[in-house]
């Protein structure tokens, strides 16, 4: 599958959406204000050619693609909320839904705070060690 054409290689979250057809863009921008609300201290960029957001380390990303959408919560995240995830194909780090329906946003939340955590944890043993 292949993802939706963005011409040249986006610069922004802003570039990313902006190149992408409107029921594509409109489900993204719900997922991206989800992320931004569930993980306010994370910084937003482009990494692999699609947004992702990072936070001591990478905590989700999403990208549109020609047949559905993909969020890229990790593995942890996505074996922690499995039950959850039922209604979606999964796969280690990934989760995909159609275009035009978002995940739930308390889903995302969930997902979202489960890698913060996660991540946070992994920095925090790290200091300890310095």
């Amino acid at each position: 599958m292949k993802k939706a054409k963005v011409g040249a290689t986006p610069q922004t979250v802003d570039d990313y959406l902006a190149a992408l057809p409107e029921e594509a863009r409109a489900t993204l921008e719900k997922i991206r204000k989800t992320i931004k609300a569930a993980a306010p201290k994370a910084t937003e960029g482009i990494s692999y050619q699609i947004p992702m957001y990072k936070h001591h380390g990478v905590l989700v990303g999403f990208a549109a693609f020609k047949d559905h959408c993909s969020l890229f919560p990790g593995p942890k995240a996505i074996a922690t909320y499995k039950d959850e995830l039922k209604a979606y194909e999964t796969s280690k780090g990934t989760i995909r839904f159609p275009i035009g329906k978002p995940l739930p946003a308390t889903l995302v939340k969930k997902l979202v705070k489960t890698q913060i955590a996660e991540n946070e944890a992994a920095f925090s043993k790290k200091e300890k060690k310095r």
